[in-house]
C-alpha cells in the first residue's frame, strides 16, 4: 500500500509513467494499472490518502479483470493507444480518428463520448500539470526566433534585429523590444526596460537557459553568470531559469512569441526601418494596442487585469539604473593595494590579505574587491589624474596608520620654513613615479637634516644635488657626509679671467 500512495502522489504531482517507474522500481504498466484504477475511482488524492490498508486493498488489488459497462467499453479500450498514436501524425485531427473508429464499429459510441474517454486516456498516460500563476510571482522572458530588419539608408545593407519579449504571469502584460543582438548587455538591457514599461519588479525573472543569463544549465539549479546576478540583486528580484527541455515552464513567453508575430511582427513588416530607436517607438505603439485587446472569451484586456491584480503587488523600482559589472582578478601587492588595470591605479584593501589573489568588480563609479564571497574593500572609483593609490586608513596595520598624516601640502610647508632651494628639491621628490609613502619617507629623512647639520648647509646640499639631478635621501646623506656642501657651486666661483695689460700678447700675436 506504501508502494500505491507513493505512485498516486507521484501522479498527481505531474511525474509521468516513465518517471514513476523508475522512482519506485514498479513495472511501467502496472504503473498504468493503478494508476487507471485511480482515475476510474473518481476520487481524489486527499480522499485516496485518508482510506485505511484494507480499503485501499480492495480498490487497487483487484485480482479479477476490471468490471466493464458494455461491449463499447471492451471494444474502445484495447484502440485506446492506437488512436493516441494517430493524433502524432501530421494533419490527424481527433475528428479524423473518430470517423476511423466509427467505420469500425457503427454502433459504438457516439462522438462526444468516444473524445471524452480518449481524452481521458492521453491524460493518463501523459499527465501535465497546469501552473497557476500569483499576481507579482514571476516575468517570463526570451527572445523571438524571427527576427525584424534594419535597413542602412546609405548602403541598403540589412541588419537583423533580435526581438526580446518580456510577460507578466497573472495578468500576462507583455512588454516587445528589438535590440541588436542575444548578448548579454542587451538582454539586461531589455530587462531592465521591461521592469520600468511594468512599473514595478516581480519576485523572480524566469529567462530561458541562453547564455546572457546562465552560465551553466541545470534540470535543479542553474548556474546564473555574474552580471545577471548582479542585476537581479539591483532591482532585489531572482534569476530562476527554467529546466532544461521542458518548454511548458515557459509556455506563457512562448505563446505570447506567437501573438506578437501577428500583432506586432507583421504591423512592422510593413514599413522599412532605419534606426532602431524609431522601430521600438512603433512597437510600443503596437503593443498598447495588444495590451488593450480583450482576451479570447474573457470580457476584460490584459490591461485591466493588470491594473486590477498585479501592479500593487509589485515591489518598488531600484530609483537608479543597473550599471554593467565587470570583473578581474588581481593581487595584493606588498603595500596592501590592489591594481585596478584599466585605470593603471591602486586601490586598498586589510593589510591581512597582502600576498593573496582577490575579485575585483567595478562598474563606471564603484570598486568592490572580494575575498571569496565575502565583500573585503568598497571604494568609489576615482577618475582624476592624480591619486595614483586610493587608499581606506583602517585597511592600514596599527603602525603604518600614522603615515596618514602625512601629505605634500606638510612638506612643502617645513621645506618652505627652511629656504626655497629646500622647497623645490622637495617638489621634485614628491614628483616622483613611485609609491608615495616612499616619497614621503624620503622627504622626512631630507627635511631631518635641518636639525642635525643647520638650515645652510642643508640649503647648499639641496642645490648641489638639484644640480646633479638627482631627488633622493641618499645622495643629500652622501654630500653633507662628505661635506661637498662646502665647496663652492660654479656659479660662485669668483671671475679669474686675466685683464687686458700692455704685456700681454694676446692671440693674434701668433698668427
Amino acid at each position: 500500500m506504501f508502494t500505491i500512495r507513493q505512485i498516486l502522489r507521484l501522479y498527481a504531482s505531474g511525474k509521468g509513467t516513465k518517471f514513476i517507474s523508475k522512482s519506485t522500481g514498479i513495472a511501467r504498466n502496472t504503473v498504468k494499472k493503478y494508476m487507471y484504477r485511480y482515475v476510474l475511482s473518481g476520487k481524489s488524492i486527499e480522499q485516496i490518502e485518508k482510506m485505511s490498508d484494507a480499503e485501499m486493498s480492495r480498490l487497487f488489488l483487484i485480482k479479477e479483470p476490471l468490471r466493464v459497462i458494455n461491449k463499447r467499453v471492451s471494444d474502445l479500450e484495447p484502440m485506446l493507444p492506437e488512436y493516441a498514436a494517430m493524433l502524432k501524425k501530421r494533419g490527424v485531427t481527433k475528428g479524423k480518428v473518430f470517423e476511423v473508429y466509427a467505420a469500425k464499429y457503427p454502433d459504438g459510441f457516439r462522438s462526444s463520448a468516444f473524445l471524452v474517454r480518449l481524452n481521458q486516456y492521453m491524460q493518463l498516460s501523459k499527465p501535465s500539470l497546469k501552473m497557476t500563476h500569483v499576481a507579482g510571482d514571476k516575468m517570463f522572458v526570451d527572445f523571438t526566433g524571427q527576427k525584424l530588419h534594419l535597413v542602412n539608408a546609405v548602403t541598403g545593407e540589412i541588419n537583423d534585429l533580435e526581438v526580446f519579449v518580456a510577460i507578466l504571469g497573472c495578468s500576462q502584460l507583455t512588454f516587445v523590444m528589438a535590440v541588436p543582438s542575444q548578448c548579454k548587455e542587451d538582454f539586461i538591457l531589455g530587462c531592465e526596460r521591461a521592469l520600468h514599461f511594468f512599473g514595478g519588479v516581480p519576485q523572480a525573472i524566469v529567462p530561458d537557459n541562453l547564455k546572457s543569463a546562465v552560465t551553466k544549465a541545470s534540470r535543479y539549479e542553474a548556474q546564473l553568470n555574474d552580471t545577471f546576478a548582479a542585476f537581479a540583486e539591483h532591482y532585489h528580484t531572482f534569476g530562476y531559469p527554467t529546466r532544461t527541455y521542458r518548454p511548458k515552464d515557459k509556455a506563457l513567453v512562448e505563446g505570447a512569441v506567437k501573438i506578437s508575430y501577428t500583432t506586432i511582427f507583421s504591423k512592422i513588416d510593413q514599413k522599412v526601418y532605419h534606426d532602431l530607436d524609431e522601430i521600438n517607438r512603433d512597437i510600443l505603439i503596437h503593443l498598447e494596442v495588444h495590451n488593450n485587446a480583450k482576451l479570447t472569451g474573457e470580457n476584460y484586456s490584459r490591461m485591466e487585469q493588470f491594473l486590477e491584480l498585479e501592479k500593487q503587488t509589485l515591489q518598488p523600482l531600484n530609483p537608479y539604473l543597473f550599471e554593467p559589472i565587470t570583473v578581474q582578478l588581481a593581487t595584493v601587492n606588498k603595500y596592501g593595494h590592489v591594481l585596478l588595470s584599466v585605470d593603471k591605479r591602486y586601490y586598498s584593501v586589510p593589510y591581512k590579505l597582502i600576498g593573496k589573489r582577490l575579485k575585483v568588480k567595478y562598474t563606471t563609479t564603484q570598486v568592490q574587491v572580494y575575498d571569496d564571497n565575502e565583500v573585503v574593500a568598497v571604494h568609489d572609483r576615482y577618475k582624476g589624474k592624480d591619486g595614483k593609490y586610493i587608499t581606506i586608513q583602517d585597511h592600514l596595520a596599527s603602525h603604518h596608520k600614522y603615515a596618514t598624516d602625512w601629505n605634500p601640502q606638510k612638506f612643502m610647508t617645513t621645506a618652505n620654513a627652511i629656504g626655497e632651494s629646500v622647497a623645490k628639491y622637495i617638489a621634485k621628490i614628491l614628483a616622483r613615479e613611485i609609491y608615495p609613502e616612499q616619497s614621503y619617507r624620503s622627504c622626512i629623512g631630507v627635511l631631518s637634516f635641518a636639525k642635525r647639520v643647520g638650515d645652510t648647509r642643508l640649503i647648499n646640499a639641496c642645490k648641489r644635488a638639484d644640480g646633479y639631478g638627482i631627488y633622493n635621501y641618499g645622495i643629500i646623506d652622501q654630500i653633507l657626509r662628505s661635506k661637498a656642501d662646502t665647496i663652492p657651486m660654479e656659479d660662485e666661483i669668483p671671475n679669474t679671467d686675466m685683464p687686458s695689460h700692455e704685456n700681454v700678447r694676446g692671440a693674434d700675436y701668433y698668427e
